[in-house]
């Protein structure tokens, strides 16, 4: 069984381990979140007092991340979780006077041009924002000089390139996985729009490891963990890495 210590990994994410990892599992939406926001981080240049959109920002633990750990004040954006169970997230964490929570699509943001200096994604952006026309629709709502940065699942090569979905993978998430796009994807499709300058696109070091440690952590630890989580864990450990894995993406408003 995987312990609830394992989630608690100092020298790889030691902003992370400060966090209960208990509190995380409850508000699990996927794989672990605050390890994903905090090496994205790395690529950002995040002060206290900015504004920054968490777009897809789901039961909130990552808002609650970006506002203890870097001061920034946080709009919340979510459109499967309601801003009432949000608030009530920001509220218990402390961080209710930092934190706003907004119910919205992300094809439909109701905010001001220009009213964010920066916009962060995490393990989000796939469902959204791989049309050619995101981009320069989401771009408006930055300040210029303005941030972008989201941490998406990644395939270390493209699916058009391979021919085929591999079989492990399409087992599990069937077609999605067409947009799972590699690092260098994201920086050519971001890139061309001459909108915004890329200042990183990579794969995050041993990424699919820690969303197989995040896996077996849920499913030995979540109601009805395990039958959600063992197809994406018999995934993971078929592909070792070979296709899988995220892409940690960060840009600049020109």
């Amino acid at each position: 069984m995987t312990s609830l210590d394992d989630l608690i990994r100092p020298n790889r994410y030691p902003r992370s381990s400060r966090y209960d990892p208990a509190w995380l599992l409850e508000l699990d939406m996927g794989p672990n979140p605050l390890w994903l926001l905090e090496d994205l981080a790395r690529d950002l240049e995040l002060r206290p007092g900015m504004r920054v959109l968490d777009l897809g920002s789901g039961k909130g633990a990552t808002s609650v991340f970006l506002a203890r750990e870097f001061g920034v004040q946080v709009v919340a954006a979510d459109w499967w979780i309601t801003a009432e169970e949000a608030a009530a997230v920001f509220a218990e964490a402390g961080v209710g006077d930092r934190v706003e929570a907004v119910r919205t699509e992300a094809h439909v943001l109701p905010f001001e041009a220009e009213s964010f200096d920066a916009v962060v994604s995490i393990d989000a952006f796939e469902y959204f924002g791989t049309a050619d026309g995101y981009l320069p629709y989401l771009a408006r709502f930055l300040r210029p000089g303005g941030q972008l940065g989201i941490a998406t699942p990644a395939m270390t090569r493209e699916v058009r390139e391979l021919g085929a979905i591999p079989p492990h993978v399409k087992a599990v998430v069937g077609w999605e996985a067409i947009a799972w796009h590699t690092a260098e994807w994201w920086r050519f499709q971001w890139e061309i729009t001459e909108l915004v300058t890329v200042t990183s696109a990579r794969l995050q070091e041993d990424g699919w490891r820690d969303w197989l440690l995040w896996s077996r952590a849920c499913a030995d630890h979540r109601p009805d963990g395990r039958a959600s989580n063992q197809p994406v864990i018999d995934m993971l450990t078929a592909d070792g890495g070979e296709f899988l894995g995220f892409a940690l993406v960060t840009a600049r408003k020109n």
